[in-house]
């Protein structure tokens, strides 16, 4: 797609999507009974800009503002700096914190060192993990749920996913998202795609992530080992997004 600020790009987030402007998903499949108002009920990006030209989806447009919107009908704007943008398909609707309200997860970019993870609540951004440290390097989130069975959510994203290829789960402990596990070797993302692929799926019981091997030969299902570690099981041949679109469902 030709870059330039004067047109939004269409991409949506899962499989051909980065509908940057439009309402976004949620990635828990039922939250628990909202404690209060304002609840965040949707949020998208808006005021598309071309001041960092990576392209790593497909184009040069990236966005400079997150939108919320709440159950109230109030909505709040932020807008980053101009040495940032979001660099992303889609914000991310999930409870992170376990308060039964859904924030908001995204990927932000700084123009000089890189993505980095941050989730939005109301009143702003709540956390974020560091950039990655170097300019056009950006990570690829894949989903958010108790992947441990603790009772507490960890969120999945895969940093550099075309070169150290390495998935990576934090959890919000002391204010701060901090990594409890790792996996080389994966992917969710191909340069140039307007989308991410993958995600997560409950179809035993517990969640499960599905992401691709680095080389894109194979599907894999990696989850959390009886002794505390990431586990994987193949899950068949990867020959497009819709062989991850049937493990998702659930299907062989």
């Amino acid at each position: 797609m030709p870059g330039g600020a004067r047109r939004h790009p269409d991409r949506p987030w899962r499989r051909h999507a980065r509908r940057a402007v439009a309402a976004s998903v949620l990635w828990l499949a039922a939250l628990a009974p909202a404690a209060a108002e304002p609840r965040i009920t949707g949020a998208a990006y808006a005021d598309p800009t071309d001041r960092y030209d990576h392209g790593v989806l497909g184009d040069a447009i990236e966005h400079a503002t997150l939108v919320l919107t709440f159950g109230n009908g109030s909505e709040e704007r932020y807008t980053l700096p101009e040495t940032m943008v979001f660099e992303d398909t889609a914000p991310r609707l999930a409870d992170v914190t376990g308060d039964g309200r859904p924030e908001v997860i995204v990927v932000e970019s700084s123009l000089s060192s890189g993505a980095r993870l941050a989730v939005y609540a109301a009143g702003g951004r709540l956390v974020a993990t560091p950039h990655i440290g170097r300019r056009n390097r950006w990570l690829a989130p894949v989903g958010a749920a108790d992947l441990d069975g603790d009772g507490a959510i960890e969120i999945a994203y895969v940093d550099r996913p075309h070169l150290i290829q390495t998935l990576r789960i934090v959890r919000l402990e002391g204010g701060a998202l901090v990594e409890i596990a790792a996996l080389r070797g994966v992917t969710n993302h191909r340069i140039g795609w307007d989308h991410i692929v993958g995600g997560v799926r409950t179809c035993t019981g517990r969640p499960e992530i599905i992401v691709a091997t680095g080389e894109w030969s194979t599907n894999l299902s990696v989850f959390w080992a009886r002794d505390d570690r990431l586990d994987t099981r193949p899950e068949g041949r990867f020959t497009g997004p819709e062989s991850m679109e049937r493990l998702l469902r659930c299907e062989s």
